[in-house]
């Protein structure tokens, strides 16, 4: 017995070695730089560790920083094996060699394309392959009182003409604000808001060859009807927090906004509470909002929906095996806790484990949302709603991202020519040609 015990530690002993032995460490670099973030991630490493033998050193780095220190990085031989970024950076650091378009290509043929959402997808694609592998991502909403819009026999707002029509029908003010529309220029959502309603106009400031569109038509179309918006909603400088605000309090109709509002509609987070009545808690205005991902503008029947992606990308300087397999990792075993960093900001853009599974969909509607008190977004909007909301990732799109001019589009986002533009035209400073116009030179002289 005693010489079976010691040949039984001998072995275990060797496996310990081998595990060693080919054990490796990589880092990941994060822009999810919270604390209760960066501890679910960490878990995630740990998971990881125990089913692998491999480290992961996980990293955080503000979201702001992320392209200046991935450059530097680059350029000393330093990168991490694992980078967590946006959207606007997918070509810029692909065509920069930053990133092994290759090895992603093999990590998403191995998960099986059509398990992911094929809007994010397409965004990452370059010359045929997928340069970095979808995360998480979500859509932005057109948020209306749906309980309003049945009363007034309105149809959901799906459409600018839908839009035009409710406002004209519910715009109250100061009670009840038609729409509550971005006017501050400096802040990025009055840039989500035009190039969301741009692309449901089918407008792109750059062409297929990446020159600067210059037929102005499908732009006057996006400076009028935001001009429309812009004047139901209240005087000032206006962004996100107002339009929050109000829509909270019972006095806008519609807003534009993203899904991290969810939560809030069902009162779970005492900094934006609900005030359509007495109870900070109620899910009453919950239960009277609709949601459209997916609007269209006068010339473009099939609409758009503007998508946010985050994707984690394998360098040029990883160690390639491991960090292949810590991404699939993420995106399987340890999605459930990926995700549940923020449900309601985070929707999955891997449905399930194969084709027309719906798995990670289904554990995505399960997690607990908000901060305050904490409930499955499934306890409180219906299935149908939940199914709506996601699918909109599937035809999610960008500024140039059809045609390889994402980088090129980017710029000019955040140069916010547009915001500055259509102030002044919503103010009565410029007329609608003069705005055109000047958006056009604008974007040339970038």
């Amino acid at each position: 017995m005693k010489k079976l015990t010691m040949v039984g530690a001998s072995l275990l002993l060797s496996a310990t070695m081998l595990l060693s032995a080919i054990a490796d460490e990589i880092t990941m670099w994060t822009m999810e730089e919270q604390p209760d973030r960066m501890a679910r991630q960490q878990q995630i490493a740990t998971d990881f560790n125990a089913a692998t033998g491999h480290t992961v050193n996980v990293v955080a780095v503000t979201e702001k920083d992320i392209a200046t220190r991935t450059t530097a990085a680059f350029a000393a031989g330093e990168l991490p094996d694992v980078l967590n970024h946006t959207v606007q950076h997918l070509l810029p650091f692909a065509e920069a060699g930053i990133l092994d378009s290759g090895a992603a290509t093999d990590v998403v043929d191995e998960l099986g394309t059509n398990t992911f959402a094929s809007g994010p997808l397409n965004m990452a694609k370059s010359d045929g392959e997928i340069v970095s592998v979808p995360t998480d991502g979500w859509t932005q909403l057109v948020v209306y009182r749906s309980d309003l819009f049945a009363d007034a026999g309105l149809n959901p707002p799906k459409t600018f003409a839908d839009i035009e029509a409710a406002i004209e029908a519910l715009h109250n003010p100061p009670s009840m604000y038609g729409f509550v529309a971005a006017t501050k220029i400096d802040e990025t959502y009055m840039m989500q808001l035009i190039e969301h309603i741009s692309l449901a106009a089918g407008y792109s400031p750059v062409n297929a060859d990446g020159s600067v569109n210059e037929d102005t038509k499908a732009l006057k179309t996006v400076l009028s009807f935001y001009k429309t918006i812009a004047d139901a909603s209240p005087q000032g400088d206006l962004y996100w927090k107002q339009s929050r605000e109000l829509y909270l309090g019972g006095r806008a109709a519609m807003i534009i906004w993203s899904p991290s509002l969810l939560d809030e509609l069902g009162g779970l987070r005492d900094s934006a509470p609900v005030t359509i009545n007495n109870d900070p808690t109620t899910k009453e205005l919950a239960r009277n909002t609709g949601f459209v991902t997916v609007f269209a503008g006068p010339g473009n029947d099939a609409g758009a929906a503007y998508a946010d992606v985050r994707y984690l990308g394998i360098t040029a300087d990883a160690n390639t095996d491991v960090a292949a397999e810590f991404v699939k990792f993420v995106v399987s075993k340890g999605y459930g806790d990926w995700l549940g960093m923020a449900p309601e900001g985070k929707f999955p853009v891997r449905m399930g484990k194969s084709g027309g599974d719906s798995t990670y969909e289904k554990l995505w509607a399960s997690l607990d949302v908000g901060v305050d008190r904490k409930e499955p977004l499934a306890n409180i909007y219906p299935k149908k709603v939940i199914d709506d909301i996601v699918a909109g990732l599937s035809v999610g799109d960008r500024w140039g991202v059809s045609d390889g001019q994402l980088a090129t589009a980017s710029k000019m986002v955040n140069a916010r020519v547009m915001s500055q533009v259509i102030r002044k035209y919503i103010d009565g400073e410029i007329s609608l040609d003069d705005a055109a116009a000047e958006i056009v030179a604008k974007h040339k002289a970038l």
